[in-house]
């Protein structure tokens, strides 16, 4: 009888070492990241600018309503004024505060010749900022259509007229 040696075979042994693959690719990510962001955060500038007292900020410019309304009537502040009252009341802000801005709401009806003579007016008082005020239009499309049939829009400089 032979005694042969029992040899017993080890189980798989623990791994001790670390996988390294989801670390660098997680670092790759990271360095990608960092490239593509780096030029945004370079380009502010910081100063440490030299402190003032006449370097304060100045105040934001006014700005006066002036409306005309259908019947060529011109309102400044909401109060209505004839032709020379108007121009004698611009002259005076405009001698005040040359930087102010007039906000010009004139009706649609009301005629181009009328609105330019206005305009002139704000002009020869030395007021050169001046914005016409208007309306969104509303947006076209099938739910803003009525029961009544299509409507028709006036013709403007900007707009031709439209042929059915």
């Amino acid at each position: 009888m032979a005694f042969g040696r029992l040899e017993r075979t080890t189980g798989p042994q623990p791994m001790s070492d670390i996988n390294m693959t989801p670390l660098v690719d997680v670092m790759l990510v990271l360095v990608v990241i960092f490239i593509l962001t780096a030029p945004l955060l370079a380009s502010s500038i910081r100063l440490d600018l030299p402190r003032s007292e006449g370097a304060t900020p100045g105040s934001a410019p006014q700005a006066i309503t002036l409306v005309v309304d259908a019947k060529g009537q011109a309102y400044l502040d909401d109060q209505p004024l004839s032709q020379p009252a108007l121009a004698e009341r611009l002259r005076r802000i405009g001698a005040e505060q040359p930087d102010t801005e007039v906000q010009l709401r004139a009706d649609a009806a009301v005629p181009y010749g009328r609105v330019v003579e206005v305009m002139g007016a704000a002009h020869l008082a030395g007021l050169q900022r001046i914005g016409f005020v208007a309306e969104p239009a509303p947006p076209a499309g099938p739910s803003t259509a009525t029961s009544a049939g299509p409507t028709s829009t006036p013709a403007t400089a900007s707009q031709p007229p439209r042929t059915p």
